[in-house]
């Protein structure tokens, strides 16, 4: 994922409204522009917000000062040549997200960003199925992390066993529920997650690729197996990119979420992917988070219809290299709040992630602090990814080891995500 913001725009972005002005290991300013004061969070993050949600005073804090008390105005978030100009009042949030967690990969492996996945190359994070021990994993998380959500990459290919159908595969099937089973055996909620980037082998579905009517079959299949489950939630598409028309795909979303109400999964969450490999940080300006708006579901409602993003640290936003640049606060997620709380409308980061080190600690840190101040409209998030990974020395890795019963976090993990879910 690759996105490119002007120098001017970065530095206006950097003192600016909602901008990060404190906190342990912070070394940016602490002053914040006119209307906004710099306002105590947690130990590692202190925000610029609008003097009169801060009610025109800060508490004393290391690492956190705040100058001007000027008044701001409510409206709605604005991009300018500049960059990002918020004017939109946070809601209070409740000070922590209502969902944490980790993704569970190794059914999605086989996948290219192409959407060419082959079945036989996935890679069952199951003991039963020469796997790592995905179920010790989540077992781990949830009672010693108190994690509560987990998301669950599939290939469309492995679910169908190379077959464009909506028809699942039984025998492929029964070993990807077990996993599931496993999740939601444990009291958390599982996101089932198709993991093939808006194509089947290279064709983008509604797109010259697989008809819309084929994917909302397989999404009905999938809810009418799962419509008694009150913890799955539906994450419809991961990380659709290039797409021809946000219209288009808007539409094909639309038919997924039909499919999967008219199944009989009438509360369950619903994840809606945008274009641009689902990024936080364009959903709300590139088009098709305004197409997603669009989407509801059959009574005409748009209750538990959640918008699905994605946002990594490292220089390019690619969550392929273990250094980190960026909270992603100024550039992403709070331009994003504005827009969600504009449009009455929550969402759930469901990949994110960094390597084992202090940097990206210290950033994620941050990051999750933010989400955390900003509940009312992030629900939650999940971190890429442990799983499958598990042996693989992988950069982004988040599989906790196992030591004759005892398991212990990553360095990442255990710093960022679990202080931040246990706040």
């Amino acid at each position: 994922m690759q996105y490119l913001f002007s120098a001017a725009a970065l530095l206006s972005l950097a003192s600016g409204a909602y901008a990060q002005c404190g906190g342990q290991t912070f070394t940016g300013s602490t002053t914040c522009v006119a209307g906004y004061t710099c306002t105590y969070s947690n130990a590692y993050y202190s925000q610029c917000l609008p003097s009169s949600a801060a009610s025109g005073t800060t508490t004393a804090h290391p690492s956190s000062s705040a100058t001007h008390s000027t008044t701001s105005t409510k409206g709605t978030a604005t991009s300018t040549a500049s960059g990002y100009v918020s004017t939109t009042t946070p809601a209070a949030g409740s000070g922590k997200v209502k969902y944490g967690g980790i993704n569970i990969a190794g059914f999605d492996f086989g996948c290219d960003t192409s959407g060419d996945c082959t079945a036989a190359n996935a890679y069952p994070p199951l003991t039963q199925y020469y796997g790592p021990d995905g179920y010790g994993q989540i077992t781990h998380f949830v009672k010693d992390d108190n994690f509560n959500m987990f998301r669950l990459p599939v290939g469309w290919q492995f679910l169908t066993n190379n077959v464009l159908t909506g028809t699942l595969n039984s025998t492929n099937f029964a070993e990807y529920d077990t996993l599931v089973q496993d999740c939601l055996g444990l009291g958390a909620h599982c996101i089932i997650d198709i993991h093939n980037y808006a194509r089947w082998n290279g064709e983008i579905i509604g797109e010259g690729g697989p008809a819309n009517s084929i994917f909302a079959s397989l999404w009905s299949s999938l809810a009418t197996y799962y419509k008694s489950q009150p913890n799955v939630i539906f994450g419809v598409m991961n990380e659709p990119h290039d797409l021809t028309s946000v219209t288009t795909w808007a539409g094909t979303v639309q038919a997924a979420v039909t499919a999967i109400r008219n199944a009989g999964a009438t509360s369950q969450y619903i994840l809606l992917p945008g274009n641009d490999w689902t990024s936080a940080a364009t959903i709300w300006s590139d088009g098709s988070g305004a197409a997603l708006l669009n989407v509801t579901n059959p009574d005409g409602t748009k209750t538990n219809l959640i918008f699905d993003v994605h946002k990594y640290s490292d220089s390019d936003n690619s969550g392929t290299s273990a250094t980190c640049v960026t909270d992603n606060i100024s550039t992403a997620f709070a331009p994003l709040a504005d827009w969600l709380r504009s449009n009455g409308r929550q969402a759930i980061n469901s990949e994110f992630g960094g390597g084992n080190n202090a940097g990206c600690v210290s950033y994620m840190q941050s990051q999750l602090a933010y989400l955390n101040t900003n509940s009312d409209v992030y629900l939650g998030w999940t971190g890429w990814a442990a799983g499958s990974f598990a042996g693989q020395n992988y950069v982004l890795s988040m599989v906790p080891t196992n030591t004759s019963g005892v398991w212990t976090d990553t360095m990442l993990v255990a710093q960022a995500l679990v202080p931040a879910f246990n706040a």
